[in-house]
């Protein structure tokens, strides 16, 4: 993987453990050679993690809707910042310029980049690696939630291994880099559906 598309929070949450972590995820991918796009803005978690890469001489590409920029949003340190028009464009270029994606903590916008991963990777869009970095246990809740739309039925068996989660780093690299891909959506029959 040359480099990972990582959706985060642009909040800064009261606990510092997740700005470190962000930062710690930066510095980590940066020392493996690993590129990061993330949404280029200079604020909260991934304000830290492009600063974590930068600070160890990682690439950082940032994909920023004009909007935020005008707003003065923009980590403007970037290796490269690319402006787009609309949130739609910014994570189709995120998917076009990364090998996979990581999740760290975050809000509303991290959970549409992240949920848009893994239904296109279940449709068939694309056969890129989505991993989910369960730091803190943030995400329990998410899992058991996930575990039950699956229990349920309405995430295919073939389709229960997209998401890979880990609690930390190394090991979510370790199984973004033996994923193996999915069948997708495009590819069943009707019956299989």
């Amino acid at each position: 993987m040359n480099r990972l598309a990582i959706y985060c929070g642009a909040a800064t949450p009261p606990d510092p453990r997740y700005l470190e972590l962000a930062r710690d995820v930066g510095a980590l991918l940066a020392q493996r050679g690993i590129g990061v796009v993330d949404g280029g803005g200079r604020l909260g978690l991934m304000g830290a993690l492009a600063q974590g890469a930068l600070a160890e001489g990682g690439e950082v590409i940032g994909v920023i809707p004009h909007a935020m920029v005008e707003r003065e949003f923009a980590h403007t340190g970037c290796t490269q910042l690319i402006t787009v028009d609309t949130m739609h464009q910014r994570k189709q270029r995120f998917t076009d310029l990364a090998d996979g994606f990581v999740t760290l903590p975050g809000g509303m916008g991290t959970m549409d980049e992240l949920f848009e991963a893994v239904s296109w990777a279940q449709i068939g869009y694309h056969e890129k690696p989505v991993g989910l970095l369960n730091a803190f246990g943030y995400y329990d809740g998410l899992m058991e939630f996930l575990t039950r739309m699956a229990d349920t039925g309405f995430v295919r068996a073939t389709h229960r291994e997209i998401l890979q989660v880990a609690e930390s780093l190394p090991e979510l690299l370790d199984r973004l880099e033996s994923y193996v891909p999915n069948t997708p959506i495009y590819r069943m029959s009707a019956d299989q559906l």
